[in-house]
C-alpha cells in the first residue's frame, strides 16, 4: 500500500487554489517528497503530515517550479527540525542547479548543521526495503536528466490460516517463521514447510509517478499494469500542438496511455490555470473512465487489487471555485 498526498498541483505558476509541484509518497515508516516547488513547506504543514522523516527527496527535473521550494525547506530543516541528514536524488543538471540554489544563496556550507547528500540518478533501482523498491526511468522533457519514478511493493505469498489450522500449526512464532520462508518442526516431530501453508505469489502494488513529459511512447514499458499512474496533464487536446512545443502532455494523451497500458487508476497532475478542472476531467474520462484530477492536499491510497481510493472529501466551495471560468484567474 502507498499513500499519496498532493502538496502542489499547479503547472508553471501558482493559482489561487493550487501551489507548485510537490507530492509526498508514504510507504509505512518511509516517506518520500517528489519535487519541491515554491511554498512546499507551508503545504506540508497544512496537510498535517509534518516534516518528520520527510528527508528523502526525488526530483523529476530541474525547472524552478519543481525545485525552488528546496531553499526554504532546507533552511527549516537546518534551524527548526530534528533532522540530521537529507538525501536528494536527481539528474546531474538538476543537482547542479539545486547545489547553486542551496549553497550559493540559502545555506552556509561551513556551518550547516545537517548533512545534505546528493545522488546523481541513473535509470534503474536506487532504493530498496524489505517491503518495496524504488526505481527511476528516463522521460522526455526540455533539457536533460529528466526522470519518472516507480514505487513497487515486492510480491508476497499469502498465509493460508485454514491450512495452518488443519496441520496443527500453533498461533505464534511458528507461523511467523513460515511466512518468512522457513520450515518449522512441531511438537510431535512433523516438519511443516512454507509451501504447505502459503498461497500462490501475489504481485505488489505498482505506483508510477511522472512529472513533466512531452512523450508517452517511451513510457509504456514502465507504466504497463501499474495500479496507479500519476502524470501531468498541462494542456487540453485543443492545444495539442502547443503542448508538444513546450514538452508537455494533454489530458487525452495521458488517458490514452493509461488505457493502452492496463493501468488501474489515473491521477492527473500539473494542472494549468488556463483550464477549468471539469473540462480536464471530462476529456480524460472519454478515454479512461477511472481518472481523477489532483487538487492540493488531496490524499489518496493505492492498494493491491483495488482502484485508488480518495481519502479526503472535496469541499463544495472548492469545486464551485475551481469550475468557474478559468479566465478569472489568468
Amino acid at each position: 500500500m502507498f499513500e499519496i498526498v498532493f502538496l502542489g498541483t499547479s503547472a508553471s505558476a501558482p493559482s489561487i487554489h493550487r501551489g507548485l509541484s510537490a507530492t509526498a509518497i508514504l510507504a509505512g515508516e518511509y516517506r518520500f517528497l517528489v519535487d519541491c516547488g515554491e511554498g512546499t513547506q507551508r503545504q506540508i504543514l497544512r496537510s498535517g503530515i509534518g516534516f518528520k522523516r520527510l528527508n528523502r527527496i526525488l526530483l523529476t527535473h530541474g525547472h524552478l517550479d519543481h525545485i525552488l521550494g528546496l531553499g526554504g525547506l532546507m533552511s527549516t530543516f537546518a534551524h527548526w527540525e530534528s533532522i540530521d541528514q537529507v538525501e536528494i536524488w536527481g539528474g546531474k543538471t538538476t543537482l547542479d542547479r539545486v547545489s547553486t540554489l542551496l549553497y550559493g544563496v540559502v545555506l552556509d556550507y561551513e556551518r550547516l548543521p545537517i548533512a545534505i547528500h546528493m545522488y546523481d540518478l541513473k535509470p534503474g533501482l536506487f532504493a530498496e526495503t524489505k517491503q518495496f523498491a524504488v526505481s527511476a526511468f528516463p522521460v522526455t522533457h526540455r533539457g536533460s536528466g529528466n526522470f519518472g519514478y516507480s514505487f513497487e511493493e515486492k510480491a508476497r505469498r499469502p498465509f493460508l490460516a485454514q491450512k495452518a489450522d488443519a496441520l496443527g500449526v500453533p498461533v505464534g512464532p511458528e507461523r511467523g517463521q513460515l511466512v518468512a520462508g522457513n520450515s518449522v518442526t512441531l511438537a510431535d516431530g512433523r516438519v511443516i514447510t512454507p509451501d504447505m501453508v502459503l498461497g500462490d505469489e501475489l504481485p505488489g502494488v505498482k505506483l508510477i509517478y511522472i512529472g513533466d513529459t512531452g512523450r508517452t511512447d517511451n513510457l509504456k514499458e514502465y507504466v504497463q499494469d501499474a495500479n496507479t499512474l500519476i502524470i501531468e496533464a498541462t494542456f487540453l487536446d485543443t492545444e495539442a500542438e502547443q503542448a508538444g512545443h513546450f514538452g508537455h502532455l494533454t489530458a487525452r494523451q495521458a488517458a490514452e496511455l493509461a488505457a493502452e497500458c492496463n493501468v488501474g487508476s489515473l491521477i492527473l497532475n500539473h494542472v494549468s490555470r488556463r483550464y477549468r478542472e471539469i473540462d480536464i476531467i471530462n476529456e480524460a474520462r472519454r478515454y479512461f473512465p477511472n481518472a481523477y484530477v489532483a487538487r492540493d492536499l488531496d490524499h489518496f491510497v493505492t492498494r493491491r487489487g483495488k482502484p485508488v481510493e480518495k481519502l479526503t472529501p472535496t469541499p463544495a466551495w472548492m469545486i464551485e471555485a475551481e469550475n468557474e471560468d478559468a479566465n478569472d484567474e489568468a
